[in-house]
């Protein structure tokens, strides 16, 4: 069986860990034959967005074959997502299932193009737009969103066995924004590598970064981490609020990329004991950092850092954001409602100095809920299951029927 992941809508970054990773990765450990078509855009070494100089194939980390396309050149083409060979690159990976991240190209019509000759073919689609990453502008909502993706989202529809939302505020956005069918939308949440969770819980591991920054068995630490920007400068605030704890058994972590402008008020937070920025590190070596704490908090936007910490297993204090509640598992979760000093203090307090609470926050994140977050689940769910329809009419070819 083989599975097409084209991430042609926004980035596909090797070596990280994102949805677009980890995806194939687990179809490929499923059995499937899987090769990704991408476009050129990706990550540089300080963590933004750049385009690659060349389109060509290669073997990803992985093993698995990528074909990165270029854009066409004509005017508003990378704006709009046209590339050169998208319909060729489809046909001579020749799948039998598509799953298409993100719904946001022109060059879904090659898409269209593709399955009106193999109707057999299964296709799925997923989101990962809302409000708090697109649609902000008026441009951007009336015109681009409610015409241009909206096109692309209704012609692939009839095509398409489920189109997923990956928070439910995305599930939201097919149905409210581009008016998909309710019974042909679902979450299917972002989550860990199950490889990874496993090799964080050795204990060992853990002790051993705890001594890497000097905590101590008995100290509560707290961790956050991902990029810290204008728009989380929440983390400045959850600085302050650990500095303002009168208990010196309690600590913070805080590792991520850093805006040049907020470097000089992190470096003065940061007092290297108390509070310790430690820069980034390593998307793989974020499991053991979070598993090494008591309680994780994120108090800035959205990441795919949380739905990591769910699977991991770890009680997580976060900003209530419309439609991102699904990491609540059943009690795991305290919720931040805005963003001042004395909420999140006073939050800190209550589960720090209330062991019961904290505890009960503790057994509730260790739910077997939790793994609902890990690929191994989510990637099953993503294709349903495999379609023997397709195994029998491939059969049928092979053997002139």
């Amino acid at each position: 069986m083989k599975i097409l992941h084209l991430c042609l809508a926004s980035f596909y970054i090797d070596h990280y860990s994102y949805q677009e990773n980890l995806l194939p990765l687990y179809h490929k450990k499923m059995g499937l034959d899987v090769e990704i078509i991408a476009s050129l855009i990706t990550f540089d070494a300080d963590g933004k967005g750049c385009l690659l100089e060349n389109s060509g194939s290669y073997i990803n980390e992985n093993q698995i074959p990528v074909t990165r396309l270029d854009y066409k050149k004509t005017k508003f083409s990378q704006r709009l997502r046209r590339y050169e060979g998208t319909y060729e690159a489809i046909f001579r990976a020749n799948p039998d299932i598509i799953f298409i991240h993100g719904c946001q190209f022109l060059d879904i019509k090659q898409v269209v193009k593709y399955v009106k000759q193999r109707p057999e073919v299964k296709i799925y689609v997923d989101n990962h737009a809302d409000f708090s990453n697109s649609a902000r502008s008026f441009l951007s909502k009336n015109v681009l969103h409610k015409i241009v993706w909206k096109n692309c989202a209704r012609i692939i529809e009839p095509y398409t066995d489920k189109f997923y939302g990956v928070l439910p505020a995305r599930v939201d956005f097919l149905k409210d924004i581009y008016k998909l069918p309710g019974d042909k939308t679902d979450l299917l949440v972002m989550g860990a590598a199950d490889e990874k969770v496993k090799e964080a819980k050795n204990e060992g591991i853990r002790r051993a970064l705890r001594d890497k920054y000097k905590i101590k068995a008995t100290d509560f630490l707290l961790m956050t981490g991902g990029k810290i920007d204008q728009a989380k400068k929440q983390t400045l605030t959850l600085m302050k609020a650990v500095k303002e704890i009168d208990s010196s058994e309690v600590k913070l972590i805080v590792f991520g990329w850093v805006v040049e402008e907020l470097k000089s008020e992190i470096d003065h937070l940061a007092d290297g004991k108390k509070v310790q920025y430690i820069g980034w590190i390593d998307a793989a070596d974020s499991y053991r950092y979070f598993e090494a704490a008591d309680l994780v908090v994120f108090p800035g936007r959205h990441s795919v850092f949380w739905e990591q910490v769910v699977a991991l297993g770890k009680p997580m204090v976060v900003k209530y954001w419309e439609g991102t509640t699904h990491i609540d598992i059943g009690g795991n979760v305290k919720f931040l409602y805005n963003d001042s000093l004395d909420e999140l203090r006073s939050l800190l307090y209550e589960i720090i100095n209330n062991k019961p609470v904290f505890e009960k926050m503790k057994l509730d994140a260790a739910k077997k809920k939790s793994t609902d977050f890990l690929y191994s689940v989510i990637a099953k769910k993503s294709i349903g299951s495999i379609p023997k329809t397709i195994e029998v009419e491939r059969e049928c070819i092979k053997w002139g029927k």
